[in-house]
């Protein structure tokens, strides 16, 4: 909550200005009964019709008064509540964009986006209704007591057995049904997620005609967030005929004990009447204050899981230093001393005691089977993760002291999952350098072997990108992720499996165009064919996070048996007995 007041204290003069013209609103309500009561007593009594139009009148301004000052609270909080929104999404987005890749995985994509959205949302109204009700109610209420006593203490003395068993039936509503709506709200993380997968993978569903059992799975979820909203519905709905029963009881009793003042002549008729307005006055503001409550007590939780967001700070420390040049010039030089990973804190090792070194200008092949660790060496040098253990060196210093800023704008990253985002093709290019020219997009292209695809399309660099690339095939979308990573003309280019997509002379040719044209640049391969590694300066050979071979081509035939198998799967005898010999 003290961060959401924080948000709030931007726009102090209006989450003040909002409550107080609700309550000047209020305070002219509160003297319509009074004027209602003279009407019935004097005007009406008396058959005074002057009276009664001059009274009339007045109702007619304070119907007037009121609904103005009703319409600047309204503006002033919905402003507030407005704003609140979005400096709160804003910081939380921008949170997020602080958070390592180990926090991300482990808070959820599916939760962060309810947190943004839902959430968010629910803040928003619940910060809404609060500048416009939560005073203004409360105020009624005592108000209209208050009034009553003005009006007769003895038929008042209701009130002040009515309006405490009012508030333990609502607060103890209240306390039941807010934890039970952070529950809720637990559960749409969960329909979120299950939405999100399907919607991902859609095609995966139907090729494997899993629609049936994906439609019984979503439906399970969305019956469980049914259950709940359903169990702390019904919870919430007593909240009304609670306070109708106890408002309803003290008219009874208000008729009952003025009744008979008024048979007395102790009390007039118009009094009577004030009184029940004034009743029926509580029982409006009471109600509009247990909803007001069930949609704060939503909005508290929701906040609650906001601030968890918040709460998870980022424990790495950023580095203060440069990027190291080489000492010949361009590339990098790599260094892996014994580093062990892990992706979660008591999970098996995903690296153990990997060590090597590759030279600046150098190509680096890294190959293994599916899960053996080849990513993760990959995402530990940009800095995406921290090792446990060991270190990770560029041109002899540790990547943990360099900036990342600097760090990542000398490394050019190719996914395995090829990324493209919604414009076009230019502005996509720009992701690897702002300022780069057209010239340096197409000799990108160029080197990445799509130039003919990108003409055929007729627009240039102002085709229009889809939605992550739809609108492209899969090996079109990894030759653009290629040419983004290329135009940035790093220091250090990694290129994660993302050539699965293309047949063998394209990456080839690609592969001939990097080292040809991109001139003195370190590049990691990383593939599961033999054929994509087998030209590069060393390989190393994964198998279960662990290295089990490290060397060229021809001495992994020879020595390493891991590197044999991959080899033997994807290659005729004579091709492996020939690369022994190291014949052409």
């Amino acid at each position: 909550m003290r961060r959401l007041f924080s948000y709030m204290k931007v726009h102090l003069l209006e989450s003040v200005l909002a409550p107080l013209f609700k309550m000047l609103e209020a305070t002219f309500e509160l003297f319509v009964p009074i004027v209602v009561a003279n009407m019935i007593d004097r005007g009406i009594s008396g058959r005074d019709v002057p009276y009664l139009i001059r009274m009339s009148i007045l109702l007619l301004v304070l119907a007037a008064c009121g609904l103005g000052f009703s319409i600047i609270a309204q503006y002033f909080s919905a402003k507030v509540a407005t704003h609140t929104a979005q400096m709160m999404r804003d910081d939380l987005f921008a949170h997020i964009q602080t958070l390592s890749w180990r926090q991300i995985d482990a808070l959820g994509t599916s939760t962060l986006i309810t947190r943004m959205t839902s959430d968010i949302n629910t803040v928003q109204n619940g910060v809404n209704m609060f500048l416009r009700l939560f005073l203004r109610s409360p105020f009624v209420v005592f108000g209209a007591m208050i009034m009553a006593f003005t009006v007769d203490p003895h038929t008042a003395m209701t009130f002040v057995v009515a309006i405490p068993l009012l508030f333990v039936i609502v607060f103890a509503i209240l306390l039941i049904t807010m934890p039970l709506y952070r529950k809720v709200q637990k559960q749409l993380d969960a329909i979120m997620r299950s939405t999100r997968e399907n919607l991902l993978g859609v095609r995966v569903v139907r090729a494997f005609n899993r629609q049936e059992s994906e439609k019984k799975t979503f439906d399970k979820e969305a019956s469980g967030l049914y259950d709940r909203q359903i169990f702390v519905g019904k919870i919430s709905a007593l909240l009304n005929p609670l306070t109708y029963v106890v408002i309803n009881l003290g008219i009874v009793a208000i008729l009952w004990i003025g009744g008979r003042q008024v048979y007395a002549g102790a009390l007039t008729q118009g009094k009577i009447i004030a009184q029940v307005n004034y009743m029926s006055q509580i029982l409006v503001e009471l109600i509009k204050l247990a909803n007001l409550i069930i949609l704060l007590s939503r909005a508290m939780a929701s906040a609650r899981r906001v601030d968890d967001v918040f709460c998870v700070v980022n424990s790495r420390q950023d580095g203060t230093a440069g990027f190291p040049e080489a000492e010949k010039g361009g590339g990098a030089s790599i260094d892996f001393c014994h580093v062990l990973f892990r992706y979660e804190k008591d999970a098996e090792p995903a690296l153990c005691d990997i060590t090597f070194h590759a030279e600046a200008g150098s190509t680096l092949g890294i190959i293994g089977g599916t899960g053996s660790g080849k990513s993760t060496i990959v995402n530990l040098i940009p800095r995406f993760y921290d090792a446990d253990s060991g270190c990770v060196s560029l041109n002899g210093t540790d990547v943990r002291t360099i900036r990342e800023e600097d760090l990542r704008s000398h490394i050019g990253v190719v996914p395995q999952k090829a990324v493209l985002f919604y414009g076009t093709l230019r502005d996509n290019m720009k992701w690897g350098r702002k300022d780069a020219s057209d010239k340096e997009i197409y000799e990108a292209i160029d080197i990445a072997q799509a130039r003919e695809f990108v003409e055929r399309k007729g627009d240039g660099l102002d085709l229009m990108i889809e939605q992550e690339g739809r609108n492209l095939s899969g090996g079109q979308k990894q030759r653009l992720t290629i040419a983004r990573a290329v135009v940035r003309r790093p220091d250090i280019l990694i290129l994660d499996d993302s050539a699965s997509a293309l047949d063998f002379a394209t990456d080839a040719a690609l592969r001939r165009a990097i080292r040809s044209q991109m001139g003195k640049r370190t590049v990691i391969l990383v593939s599961q064919r033999v054929s994509t590694v087998r030209s590069a300066d060393q390989i190393l050979v994964m198998d279960d996070g662990r290295l089990v071979g490290h060397g060229t081509h021809r001495e992994l035939l020879n020595t390493c048996r891991e590197y044999q198998e991959i080899c033997e799967s994807q290659m005729t005898a004579e091709e492996i007995q020939a690369d022994r010999k190291g014949d052409d």
